[in-house]
């Protein structure tokens, strides 16, 4: 053999030798992360919970399984109501992903592991070494606007699992599904845990995923990465495995950390994105404008929309705005499954009225010009479209918070355009400042205290009373106001009784009953079809509360298409065996101008006979060609 080729089989050998030392190495620095993992060597799992009402803590719990299963962590996801709370002890690593409930409490589901943590913890027998050979991390999911118990269940859980000797491997992760940045935080944390999970596990602290590093510092795990750039990262991205978040689009609004002008900015980039997907035109910082559904039906002269057939509103001609894309609430029944921000009180950059109204026309006919050329839509209907005579302030938020409603009003009036305003009874002083408008709505989600708050989850702690006091608000009110309510199966249809007590405080005009809009799952809603109600059942709740008003109230028209009824005010509203719920704009708009005091009764019209409840028509404007979708069922199997 020559001396060449001698060389070359020991070089090849050599190269062998430290490729299997260097697997060998590596098998044996994952056999010590799984043993760190669960130092007793057995097949016992480490746990990752999730304590989730909506399902958002649920879902990011799957991404960080998902996250650690890719790094070669095997964990259990466990649901608490199947965990026994005893067999913490035998654990030696746990992670919680926590979210806050009702009043600062857990979900249902985790209410006995919460309850034996709390009761253990405060327990001298117990003792404080129960879990000393356990170690844990917590990830909060909570809403800011909910204040002092934001996060309080997963800070409750740190608290108690230290109390009884568990080790803190990292700091609470705090999640703001409201703040728009829950992603980023939830991403930020996990990456930390998984650094301080491999650091735990080998001590050197050398990266198992990209090889070894002598050079790596242990230290630094618990520091923030800021200027690390994301894509040196190896750690397998939450963003690319599951429940990928809101892109970060960008704005056409300045902003500065989260600010414009030094104020707190309502729609964050991630709201906008969420909003702008849902198809929402985003205007300046905090208001936006959306074409509804009804609006291109009436181009197409395919029928309007309820408020077509109670009020006489031309659907095609109506323009869906709002000054507040942020609420007090957040509803079950929530079109926008809580896409857009909360709050208690107006806190962020005001924009300029003028600029709202004018940027909401603008996008608004431009929404309508794209409906150009699509069958059915005439050029008479389109030219009508692009004047909007109608504004329904209706279409998400709160737009009663806005500091200059009555100005951004004052507007649209002055250029004919009538107002519709739907306020969520949780300002009371707002409603009582508030100028006149063509038609006042104060929602009426529930008739109790209990079922008020088990459906619009407020954010204020005295909601009742503030609830109580907006209804009591309307009573001064000279113009058309409306009790608006929405039944929702299984929730708020049995409170007859109830619903006929609160019609003394307001003393509404009209009352309207619609059946809930089902909108889809989400991780913010347990609604199914089966809360949807029929317009039967809609009927007959209508039937029994005009009953309980002894003659106060009766039912004056329906929409069947809508699944919603209206109450009149029988002696305002009935003249001479006739229904006057229409409006007569024109006049409403004289009236305003004029300056001088006016009520409900000075521009009324009559109702047409198809809107009449009860009419065959069902409240189908007759004018409208009926167009009905072909639907194909599976057959029923048979026995």
């Amino acid at each position: 053999m020559s001396f060449s080729s001698r060389s070359a089989k020991l070089a090849l050998l050599a190269l062998l030798s430290a490729s299997t030392l260097y697997c060998f190495y590596k098998s044996r620095r994952l056999r010590k992360l799984k043993l760190s993992l669960n130092p007793t060597g057995c097949s016992r799992r480490p746990k990752l919970f999730f304590i989730s009402q909506t399902g958002t803590s649920k879902a990011l719990a799957h991404r960080l399984l998902n996250v650690l299963n890719s790094n070669e962590l095997a964990f259990d996801i466990v649901d608490p109501k199947d965990f026994e709370p005893e067999d913490l002890f035998k654990e030696a690593l746990v992670l919680f992903v926590a979210s806050t409930w009702e009043d600062g409490g857990p979900p249902p589901h985790a209410k006995f592991l919460a309850n034996w943590l709390s009761e253990s913890a405060e327990d001298f027998r117990v003792g404080s070494l129960l879990l000393s050979q356990c170690k844990f991390a917590v990830f909060g999911v909570g809403s800011r606007a909910y204040g002092e118990t934001f996060n309080a269940v997963a800070r409750d859980f740190s608290k108690r699992m230290k109390a009884l000797g568990a080790k803190e491997i990292l700091a609470v992760g705090e999640g703001d599904v409201d703040g728009g940045d829950i992603d980023k935080c939830f991403d930020d944390w996990s990456r930390q845990l998984l650094k301080v999970l491999k650091v735990d596990a080998v001590g050197t602290g050398a990266d198992l995923y990209s090889g070894i590093d002598e050079d790596f510092d242990a230290e630094s795990v618990e520091e923030d990465d800021e200027d690390a750039d994301p894509g040196e990262e190896d750690i397998v991205d939450l963003e690319d495995i599951a429940g990928k978040g809101p892109s970060r689009k960008s704005t056409n609004v300045v902003e500065t950390n989260g600010k414009l002008n030094g104020k707190k900015v309502m729609v964050t980039p991630v709201i906008r994105a969420s909003l702008e997907k849902q198809g929402y035109k985003i205007i300046g910082s905090h208001s936006g404008v959306k074409i509804c559904r009804w609006t291109k039906s009436q181009l197409r002269g395919r029928g309007g929309c309820y408020k077509h057939s109670f009020y006489g509103i031309e659907s095609h001609r109506c323009m869906e705005a709002t000054p507040s894309l942020a609420c007090a609430n957040k509803c079950v029944f929530c079109w926008r499954h809580h896409t857009n921000p909360v709050g208690k009180s107006w806190q962020w950059e005001m924009d300029d009225p003028l600029d709202i109204v004018n940027s909401a026309i603008d996008l608004h006919t431009k929404m309508i010009k794209q409906m150009k050329g699509v069958p059915g839509v005439t050029q008479e209907k389109l030219e009508e479209g692009l004047s909007p005579r109608h504004c329904a302030l209706s279409l998400v938020g709160e737009p009663i918070m806005y500091p200059e409603i009555n100005t951004l009003v004052d507007e649209l009036h002055r250029r004919r355009i009538s107002t519709f305003l739907v306020t969520n009874a949780q300002f009371p002083d707002k409603i009582k400042s508030l100028k006149p408008v063509t038609q006042l709505y104060v929602s009426v989600d529930a008739a109790t205290k209990e079922s008020l708050k088990a459906i619009d989850r407020p954010l204020f702690g005295d909601f009742w009373e503030r609830f109580i006091d907006s209804l009591k608000a309307l009573n001064d009110k000279q113009q058309r106001t409306v009790y608006r309510l929405t039944l929702v199966k299984g929730w708020n249809t049995e409170d007859i009784d109830a619903y006929s007590n609160l019609f003394s405080l307001g003393k509404p005009d009209f009352v309207e009953i619609k059946g809930v809009t089902y909108c889809g799952s989400s991780n913010t809603s347990k609604l199914t079809m089966e809360n949807v109600p029929w317009h039967s059942d809609v009927k007959s709740f209508s039937e029994a509360l005009a009953a309980k008003s002894q003659g106060e109230y009766e039912v004056a028209c329906e929409h069947v298409h809508s699944c919603c009824v209206l109450l009149a005010k029988t002696d305002k509203f009935r003249v001479d065996g006739q229904w006057f719920t229409w409006i007569d704009y024109e006049k409403f708009h004289d009236l305003v101008a004029s300056g001088k005091p006016f009520d409900s009764k000075d521009y009324m019209a009559p109702t047409p006979s198809w809107a009449v409840y009860g009419a065959d028509e069902g409240g189908f404007d007759p004018v409208q060609s009926r167009y009905r979708k072909e639907r194909h069922h599976r057959p029923k199997p048979t026995s």
